[in-house]
């Protein structure tokens, strides 16, 4: 598996697996397939109410801890020194590990300088091999990344081909943070599967949309987590090491970019009253 540097040196997959919507009941046998197939690094937060099932599968895998890449985020409602101490704690114990390898802070709502000095301090601690956030627009990410003692190792954000943030990511690069993406696949929206673009570019390498699509963000330094249930996806999600796209299929990717979302804005006071909610 390719790897990327975060900023303290930390060795990190460019493509791992996503368990958001994953029902916990299922979350077990799905990682279990994914850490089978090749996948080394699991995705999962707090919000998602799955990462005992991450632990679980883990745990059973038999794979040395120190080949497995874990990541989980502190949701809103346990924003906050105190409780996002205590919240990270919690994760620790149902993912059954000493350490999680990469810690963000999953939305930039309630007290999320207190959740980051507590992320902090775990860090300093060895809980967390790398800290970072997660939907940070670039004014916040901004903020936090000039008044935090340690810079953000990690910012996920949706990004795929219709959301390609290539002015933030620019500005994550200026402060040597790594973007990540959720959604790659825009979960489907905008006729992402039958773009005539992504098919035909596909066609040319005998590759599917899919493929070619998350072949396109890690070709843009773009870590990528795609989500599949059905184990013939995971694998073929992992197969995208053995191509590479030429620029001008790279440029006309790179024209299908409508910048702005195709899920929720922070800046819609009725999505942040939604999302605050979440958990309360």
């Amino acid at each position: 598996m390719e790897t990327v540097k975060l900023n303290n040196g930390v060795e990190m997959p460019v493509l791992g697996y996503g368990v958001y919507q994953v029902n916990p009941g299922e979350c077990e046998r799905c990682v279990a397939d994914a850490l089978s197939v090749g996948y080394r690094m699991v995705d999962t937060a707090q919000a998602y109410h799955n990462e005992e099932g991450v632990g679980a599968a883990v745990k059973k895998s038999g794979i040395p801890r120190q080949e497995l890449f874990l990541v989980s985020k502190v949701w809103i409602s346990n924003a906050g020194y105190e409780k996002a101490k205590a919240s990270i704690d919690e994760s620790l114990r149902k993912l059954q590990t000493d350490y999680i390898d990469l810690m963000l802070i999953h939305q930039p709502f309630n007290d999320y300088y207190g959740t980051y000095r507590a992320m902090e301090e775990a860090y300093k601690a060895g809980k967390l091999r790398a800290i970072g956030v997660s939907n940070f627009y670039p004014d916040r990410f901004i903020d936090m990344a000039e008044f935090s003692e340690i810079k953000p190792m990690v910012n996920q954000v949706e990004t795929h081909v219709f959301n390609q943030q290539r002015k933030p990511q620019e500005i994550m690069k200026s402060y040597g943070t790594q973007i990540m993406s959720w959604g790659p696949f825009a979960e489907g929206r905008n006729g992402f599967f039958s773009n005539p673009v992504l098919q035909r570019v596909g066609a040319e390498y005998g590759k599917s949309v899919a493929q070619v699509a998350l072949r396109f963000l890690i070709q843009r330094g773009v870590v990528v987590i795609p989500k599949s249930t059905h184990k013939e996806r995971m694998v073929q999600n992992l197969d995208v090491f053995d191509f590479m796209l030429s620029e001008e299929d790279m440029a006309a990717i790179a024209r299908l970019d409508k910048a702005e979302s195709l899920f929720f804005s922070h800046y819609d006071p009725e999505t942040v009253k939604f999302l605050v909610g979440l958990g309360k």
